[in-house]
């Protein structure tokens, strides 16, 4: 994929629970929501695949201005899926997060490989059209995350919410 940004990152590492703050941390001059969907796709590699997966990550701009956000894993057949979490549910909301934070998402798939995929609005664009609260709690609303931070911190894979290293 072409890179249509001054800042592109692409980083090969094993889907830990230990990868997902390091990864945030080395990502940590990028935008609140970019580290969420990040965190999120790395999450669900782990919990869906295993740990030590191996995946590539790529941040990187798109023609249109927006952020491109990318996980790679060896499994083309685990597909993600967009399910509603029940209100006592303490995971099941990372793709309820990237479907509610993205312009669109989806996956690519390849013979032996996937591709799992998000793209940001700008900031602007966000703040206009997302009807999500903003504020010092983030993005994304209570009745999405089922409490007052991302769900990924409710989650026992250990990856956390992307305002904590």
């Amino acid at each position: 994929m072409p890179d249509h940004s001054p800042t592109a990152y692409e980083l090969d590492l094993l889907a830990t629970p230990k990868a997902v703050p390091e990864l945030r941390h080395r990502l940590r001059a990028l935008d609140h929501e970019v580290l969420l969907c990040v965190t999120e796709l790395l999450t669900n590699v782990i919990d869906h695949l295993g740990e030590g997966t191996p995946v590539t990550v790529r941040v990187t701009g798109t023609p249109h201005g927006h952020t491109r956000v990318e996980v790679t894993d060896p499994d083309a057949r685990v597909l993600p899926v967009l399910l509603p979490a029940s209100d006592t549910a303490e995971c099941g909301r990372g793709l309820t997060l990237i479907d509610a934070l993205a312009r669109r998402w989806g996956v690519e798939q390849g013979p032996d490989h996937k591709t799992v995929w998000c793209e940001l609005a700008l900031l602007e664009e966000q703040s206009r059209n997302c009807g999500l609260h903003h504020g010092a709690g983030g993005h994304v609303p209570d009745e999405i995350t089922g409490c007052s931070v991302y769900s990924s911190a409710c989650c026992p894979s250990g990856s956390a919410s992307p305002f904590s290293s």
